[in-house]
């Protein structure tokens, strides 16, 4: 069964980047999971929680709003389950994960952005629409189902501070729904509350101006292409309380480090942990680590899923400005 493999991912020390950084960096890495990324956790919790209420039932569809990574973990485990998955990606998905989703039998819909429930031709919207209009339909709806969070609270937030035998100091990860750094920004502040749990989005995201702000700034400029992280919106999955700053980083910036990271070391990184990287590359002055600390850099997911939007000098990907007012 996929969920007993799910989680216990390595957490394993990059000298390349301790002796870069002088401190203690350790990567977690998420595409040791069955489906390749971190989303296998949040999805097994929210399929469980949707069984245990009987709101699926053999033989139906399960319909997520997606960057690709959440689809594919629901793909996955739709066959184990007897059903179909029925999955809205927007237009900046990369082929890479439109050809898995396929592959794992999921049926797909482009839509034109991921701007959020209100907006008509979001993912989340066409997502939300289709399962209220059809019969054994259910939305997991990542963006506002706390299994999202309770599944980085109960296994990823544990792993760390397991992994790194209670020394952890700081996690850095990039912000998508929200769940992930709220599930251990959470667990690790109930252990040791003085923990750095830091947020890394695209240029023009909302997630920072609303930390500091306690609002959102809606200027109609989309936020930088970084598939997976990045939002118009404040989703009911982020937790404000548990991340003590955001960063921002450009998406050119992004793809510049995860080539001179594959060249340091002969690894594909993904998009967003690329741009973890970059961020703390960005702002090492201001962060200034200790010897002694013990950073954990999230990486939920695999560079080959990728390629074209990293690691092709040919692929150009160009940054517009819509009105989403």
């Amino acid at each position: 069964m996929i969920e007993k493999r799910i989680g216990n991912t390595p957490l394993r020390r990059c000298g390349h980047l301790s002796e870069k950084f002088s401190a203690n960096i350790y990567i977690k890495d998420e595409s040791c999971n069955p489906g390749k990324s971190s989303k296998d956790r949040a999805a097994y919790f929210m399929l469980e929680e949707a069984i245990k209420g009987n709101k699926i039932q053999p033989g139906g569809t399960i319909v997520e709003a997606s960057s690709g990574n959440t689809g594919i973990s629901i793909a996955l485990m739709a066959q184990e389950l007897g059903c179909r998955a029925k999955i809205f990606v927007s237009k900046s998905c990369s082929e890479e994960k439109r050809a898995l989703l396929e592959a794992y039998g999921a049926s797909i819909e482009i839509c034109d952005n991921s701007f959020g429930l209100h907006v008509f031709n979001s993912t989340q919207y066409q997502a939300q629409a289709y399962a209220a209009n059809h019969e054994n339909a259910y939305f997991t709806n990542q963006y506002y189902n706390s299994a999202n969070i309770k599944a980085h609270y109960k296994t990823t937030g544990p792993e760390i501070w397991e992994q790194t035998h209670h020394q952890v100091t700081h996690v850095v990860a990039g912000i998508g729904t929200g769940g992930t750094i709220s599930g251990i920004g959470r667990f690790l502040k109930e252990q040791k509350k003085d923990i750095k749990v830091w947020g890394v989005e695209p240029t023009n995201s909302v997630y920072q101006f609303f930390l500091e702000q306690g609002k959102i700034e809606n200027n109609g400029i989309v936020h930088d292409p970084i598939e997976g992280i990045g939002r118009t919106f404040i989703p009911g999955t982020f937790d404000a309380q548990v991340v003590d700053q955001i960063f921002q980083v450009d998406a050119e910036s992004a793809k510049r480090v995860a080539q001179e990271y594959r060249a340091a070391t002969d690894q594909l990184i993904g998009f967003s942990s690329a741009a973890v990287l970059a961020a703390v590359e960005e702002n090492l002055s201001k962060i200034n680590f200790k010897e002694g600390d013990h950073v954990v850099l999230y990486f939920p997911d695999h560079g080959d899923r990728y390629l074209q939007k990293l690691y092709d000098s040919n692929h150009q990907e160009t940054t517009k400005t819509f009105d989403i007012r």
